[in-house]
């Protein structure tokens, strides 16, 4: 199942998500000054998260398997009737990110579950790139 087919942002989703639950998924949007990406990261604390940018121009964001810590004593004295949150296998989302990002200005903060990227716009003028090509008589 591909929704992004056709979908001409669908170059900044390096690996689009499958997820069976609520971890990892995103929302991106834009103003004039800056890109925004909310990404839902449940039961993940600041130091279980990692942002970095790879390649000049790829945001990774990682999150670091969470456990639950549970003593040996009372693990022999537990009786477990559902485990359905016990261990997350962390998540990764890679985004192609755009030309006008100031990847030096980059900021991130995590609160209440949720991941908040802002991604500030560069938006200083870009000089044109011209290249003159030397012509000669022989290739």
């Amino acid at each position: 199942m591909s929704i992004l087919f056709g979908d001409p942002f669908r170059r900044f989703f390096v690996n689009p998500p499958i997820y069976s639950s609520k971890t990892g998924l995103m929302d991106w949007f834009e103003t004039s000054e800056s890109h925004f990406i909310k990404i839902n990261v449940p039961g993940y604390s600041k130091d279980d998260i990692q942002v970095q940018v790879e390649e000049g121009n790829r945001l990774v964001v990682k999150g670091d398997s969470v456990k639950q810590q549970v003593s040996k004593e009372k693990e022999i004295n537990t009786i477990w009737h559902v485990a359905e949150r016990d261990g997350v296998n962390g998540f990764k989302r890679e985004i192609e990110l755009p030309e006008d990002v100031n990847i030096d200005q980059i900021k991130a903060q995590v609160e209440n579950g949720l991941l908040t990227i802002v991604l500030p716009k560069d938006v200083t003028p870009k000089p044109a790139k011209v290249r003159n090509i030397r012509v000669s008589s022989k290739l």
